[in-house]
């Protein structure tokens, strides 16, 4: 995975440490891939991630796809400096006022040209062959979404060979899922689907998290959602998530508990609506 490691150089990272020329690096190659007519809408939101947009922005830039491409960016209310990283980089974004990632990809999808959607997080880093593989996917007759798998940045709390046991296991779990539930799978860093019906369904801008999945289950109904797994689409990112539940060793086992409660999922397809846990409702009433 050691395609990435240019990017860790401003990656979580103040943008006072960027050389300009990375800056002007970035806007030449985006200009380059800019088309008025393209297949695919590369949607990257944001929400304070000054320290880590700019290397997201680094790798899309260098994105190598035979398919006419956009890239877009959403500004989620930020308070930090999104906004300007977005300016000094060239990429043509949007101010969402209205804060949940929901709403940042709405926003996303109400400005997009393509006839497929790639979803992108700003704190993830994503390789060059990222685009040309999910929208090779895309085009398979019957597909409505796509998903890829993801690894995490090594360091001194999480390293590498830490992680290839906790990743390994997690992607068992994925696989196991993709099979009846693959919403459930389903992680907005490397999700793909088609525009038309999205923007049709919309995404849930009530709920903290699971958006993603939700947009994938009501997608079924135009097609298959399929999980992707070859290396040329598996992205990169940030440690976050992992570090709020402590030590890899907490955070495999707290997921290994929820995977043992949850097991029937793993056997029966999803039906109806969707219910939603108290906690994760951001209007409760």
């Amino acid at each position: 995975m050691c395609w990435y490691k240019c990017y860790l150089s401003v990656f979580e990272k103040s943008p006072d440490e960027a050389p300009n020329e990375i800056f002007l690096e970035i806007k030449d190659n985006i200009s380059k891939l800019q088309n008025e007519h393209p297949v695919a809408s590369i949607i990257v939101i944001a929400y304070n991630e000054e320290q880590r947009l700019l290397g997201c922005l680094w790798s899309l830039s260098r994105m190598k796809c035979s398919y006419p491409i956009e890239i877009i960016g959403v500004n989620n209310n930020s308070s930090d400096r999104t906004a300007e990283i977005y300016e000094r980089t060239g990429v043509r974004y949007y101010n969402e006022d209205k804060k949940s990632p929901g709403h940042a990809r709405n926003r996303g999808l109400i400005e997009a040209n393509g006839k497929y959607i790639l979803c992108i997080d700003a704190d993830t880093l994503y390789p060059e062959t990222y685009a040309q593989t999910m929208i090779e996917e895309l085009e398979k007759q019957g597909t409505a979404a796509i998903f890829a798998t993801w690894s995490f940045i090594p360091d001194k709390n999480y390293p590498r060979y830490k992680m290839a046991g906790y990743e390994f296991l997690r992607n068992l779990h994925l696989s196991m899922l993709s099979v009846n539930s693959p919403e459930r799978a389903v992680r907005g860093l490397a999700f793909a689907h088609l525009t038309e019906p999205a923007k049709q369904i919309g995404y849930r801008t009530n709920i903290r998290r699971g958006e993603d999945g939700a947009m994938a289950y009501e997608l079924k109904n135009y097609g298959k959602v399929r999980f992707v797994k070859s290396k040329r689409a598996r992205v990169i990112t940030s440690t976050a998530t992992l570090k709020s539940d402590g030590s890899i060793s907490k955070a495999l086992f707290l997921r290994l508990i929820q995977a043992v409660r949850g097991i029937r999922k793993y056997f029966v397809k999803t039906k109806g609506k969707l219910e939603d846990q108290p906690s994760n409702l951001i209007d409760k009433k």
